[in-house]
């Protein structure tokens, strides 16, 4: 995806995680298609992206369960969490070490308040105004 470019390091990891889910839980409960989720999906995933640009830990992010700081809108908070629950058990076989990764990111406590200006999307802003 063209938008993965802008993350990178532990939030381009996270990203892929969800979008791995996302597409478990499409091709499970959609149908479409087996390689691109469907519309609906496509547009959680972009949200999702946005999300993870402008997470105030940056680097630094917690898992989201453990995150003191709940970014998602309400409705988008209940969709992530009802395609983690069906696709977290399911990662194991076709994303195996991602699955691992993602379990003991969860052992880590969550840091407290976040450092300003740390997001991903303030850190390119300040190298484009360097530059």
């Amino acid at each position: 995806m063209a938008f993965e470019q802008l993350l990178s390091g532990k939030l381009l990891r996270e990203f892929k995680t969800i979008s791995a889910m996302v597409k478990i839980y499409c091709k499970a409960h959609h149908k479409e298609s087996d390689s691109h989720p469907c519309e609906e999906c496509e547009s959680f995933i972009e949200y999702a992206h946005t999300r993870l640009d402008r997470c105030p830990y940056g680097q630094e992010k917690p898992t989201c369960n453990k995150c003191p700081v709940h970014c998602y809108k309400p409705h988008m908070k209940a969709k992530a969490r009802e395609i983690m629950i069906f696709a977290g058990p399911r990662m194991l076989l076709p994303h195996p070490i991602m699955a691992v990764r993602h379990l003991l990111s969860e052992r880590h406590p969550a840091p407290g308040k976040p450092p300003e200006a740390s997001s991903n999307r303030h850190q390119r802003i300040k190298v484009s105004i360097k530059d």
